[in-house]
């Protein structure tokens, strides 16, 4: 990263030529560039956008032109959700902290989910006034994800333990499944007859008779492919991408 800056055209931009910059600019973004911590820091008035090597796979493909943009314009996608955190820093001088904070990022060209545990702190300039804000950030997406699968997997097994029939089975998985929407915003569960048919025997983020959930399928239908799992595929990802009727999860 500090190639990259070193090769940047400074004068060109609202900042103007690096040698003019605040000693308190220069001596936190010396700190920045050192630190193998993911760190960035955002300047002026439209918190013109620095960051570290620890920091890029937070931004993905917006690396590199996110250096030296402003923040609004980097993260539009987010702005809503740290807007009032970046004002409490520049207007009153005020620390803030989130932990495992939900952002959906578009990073990789899509929305997606991640966590983030950080704090703005405000950089004062020469003057002594608020003229930026340093955050050190901890990315817990993973985790957090971890956690949150990991603990609708127990929930589902402890309450399998006392299901002593079918049919508590299926109550059972549909209420747990349920309680995650994050992970699955939608589930159902058939049940074949000798036929080929099947009936919904439990389901979860929408309700039977749903255009995607009915009550009973026969084996070819335009729903579901049931052919192949009535032949003994045991799983097969279907595109669903262009229903606008289904929950979307996380």
């Amino acid at each position: 990263m500090a190639q990259l800056m070193r090769g940047r055209d400074w004068a060109s931009t609202p900042l103007g030529p690096a040698q003019s910059w605040p000693t308190s600019l220069k001596v936190a973004l010396r700190l920045l560039l050192t630190s193998r911590f993911e760190m960035w820091l955002g300047w002026g008035p439209d918190i013109h956008f620095f960051y570290n090597d620890a920091y890029r796979p937070t931004l993905g493909i917006k690396h590199p032109q996110a250096l030296g943009m402003p923040t609004q314009a980097l993260w539009p996608e987010i702005w809503d959700d740290i807007k009032g955190r970046l004002e409490t820093v520049y207007r009153n001088g005020e620390a803030t902290w989130d932990r495992a904070l939900l952002l959906l990022l578009e990073r990789n060209g899509y929305p997606e989910e991640t966590y983030h545990t950080f704090s703005y702190s405000p950089l004062t300039g020469d003057t002594g006034e608020v003229e930026g804000v340093f955050c050190a950030v901890t990315e817990e997406t993973t985790r957090v994800i971890a956690e949150r699968r990991l603990r609708s997997l127990r929930s589902l097994g402890a309450t399998l333990t006392t299901a002593d029939s079918r049919l508590k089975v299926l109550q059972a998985v549909e209420e747990r499944l349920a309680e995650n929407p994050f992970d699955l915003p939608f589930t159902l569960i058939y049940l074949f007859r000798d036929d080929g048919s099947a009936v919904l025997a439990a389901s979860s983020g929408i309700p039977p008779g749903h255009p995607l959930a009915p009550v009973e399928l026969r084996l070819q239908n335009d729903v579901w492919d049931l052919t192949r799992i009535w032949r003994g595929e045991e799983s097969f990802p279907l595109d669903v991408s262009e229903r606008s009727d289904l929950p979307a999860g996380a």
